[in-house]
């Protein structure tokens, strides 16, 4: 049965441009087939017939799936040093062995093991593909965006053109780093790592009238499921941008370091953001997710009596949105007279209740307690989205 399903099928079909949007390196045989026993099954039919390629090729994937990387590379050198292996034949086998090294973290070797499947096969979009993947694991930004701008994937392309930007910036070198964003803005308009740096930008160079433009342009561009994203990452940089802000007359004391503590200065405050950010919110209504964040902004500022008044909104227009529920019941509680007991009690439930994971994959179900553009387990691009329901 076996052989003959990889009979009706490659492994890698070099001809086709890849789906992009789909998880990186899935292993299809059938959905229900458990790998381990397809491994089994597969290394019976090897012993049995040796000359059949396609099958060793898809044993030493399923080896790389399974986290066995040296059996897998030892499998496709097998494949390789064949007499009078078919070109075809060699190509995909050290295409696969690129795959494996990189996997393992040997990424001159996976470079070198790419550049032979070139060498025998052409520059295939798969071969392009995990140039790409390679390039994006060694940190070389501007390869990786050149490369998935050959596979005309802008996302990805716009997502490292944005790494790259943010690495010049902090170099100190913000002409190219204001180049790259442009490129990558172009690259993808709808790109949310391409709006919020240019926000986080405006916000620490202190420019409030350019930060609203950018803000409405961004909410105009991004997809709308993929909008909470961008005020997201843009209130958890300002978060830590507070955080890292230390007055400047601080006294630390004479049993502290003599070292000058590092400083941050400028960037909006709390009410040049309320400025800027409600009015474009609220021409953007009815919307929960917006009405949510644009709550926790007025909180944020101290507008607490506004901030009911969004919640509350966010709360009519989804009865599910648990954290609208969560932060009207803590406003609520302000105004209850609570024994010192019970009080305490109920600052630990609120803590841990926002502690909960408020992100999850689409693709995959991994749930998260911070922003992801890839992701971290099936490398799915943009599938990120807001529980805002408990149950999701």
């Amino acid at each position: 049965m076996l052989r003959n399903l990889f009979r009706s099928r490659k492994i890698s079909d070099s001809d086709r441009l890849p789906d992009l949007t789909q998880p990186e390196g899935r292993f299809d045989i059938a959905s229900s087939l458990d790998t381990k026993a397809a491994i089994d099954e597969l290394s019976k039919v090897v012993r049995n017939n040796s000359e059949v390629v396609e099958i060793y090729l898809a044993l030493g994937s399923l080896y790389r799936a399974q986290g066995e990387i040296e059996r897998a590379i030892q499998i496709r050198n097998n494949i390789i040093v064949r007499p009078g292996l078919a070109s075809e034949f060699k190509a995909r086998a050290y295409y696969e062995l690129g795959r494996d090294f990189r996997r393992g973290g040997f990424l001159d070797r996976a470079a070198k093991a790419l550049d032979e499947a070139e060498r025998l096969g052409g520059r295939t979009a798969s071969l392009l593909l995990e140039r790409a993947r390679l390039a994006a694991q060694g940190n070389d930004f501007s390869q990786a965006a050149r490369l998935y701008g050959e596979l005309e994937f802008p996302p990805a392309q716009a997502h490292y053109l944005v790494r790259q930007s943010q690495e010049e910036r902090h170099a100190g070198d913000n002409s190219r780093s204001d180049r790259s964003l442009r490129q990558a803005l172009k690259a993808y308009p709808g790109s949310v790592e391409a709006w919020l740096e240019r926000l986080i930008q405006l916000h620490d160079r202190d420019d409030a009238d350019l930060f609203g433009k950018a803000l409405r342009e961004a909410l105009d561009n991004v997809p709308e499921e993929l909008c909470f994203a961008v005020l997201e990452g843009l209130m958890e940089h300002v978060r830590q941008w507070r955080a890292s802000a230390l007055p400047p007359d601080e006294d630390v004391g004479d049993d502290e370091p003599c070292e000058e503590p590092v400083r941050r200065s400028g960037g909006l405050n709390d009410e040049e953001l309320k400025r800027e950010i409600i009015p474009v919110l609220d021409e953007r209504q009815p919307n929960a997710m917006l009405s949510y964040y644009g709550a926790m902004l007025l909180l944020a500022s101290g507008y607490n009596a506004v901030a009911r008044s969004w919640l509350e909104r966010a709360l009519s227009l989804d009865h599910d949105f648990w954290l609208a529920r969560l932060e009207l019941f803590n406003l609520a509680r302000q105004d209850q007279t609570l024994t010192p007991f019970f009080e305490e009690q109920l600052e630990f439930f609120i803590g841990k209740a926002r502690n909960v994971k408020r992100f999850i994959c689409k693709r995959c179900g991994l749930k998260r307690d911070t922003l992801f553009f890839v992701c971290p387990r099936c490398k799915s691009w943009h599938s990120i989205t807001f529980r805002a329901s408990i149950d999701d």
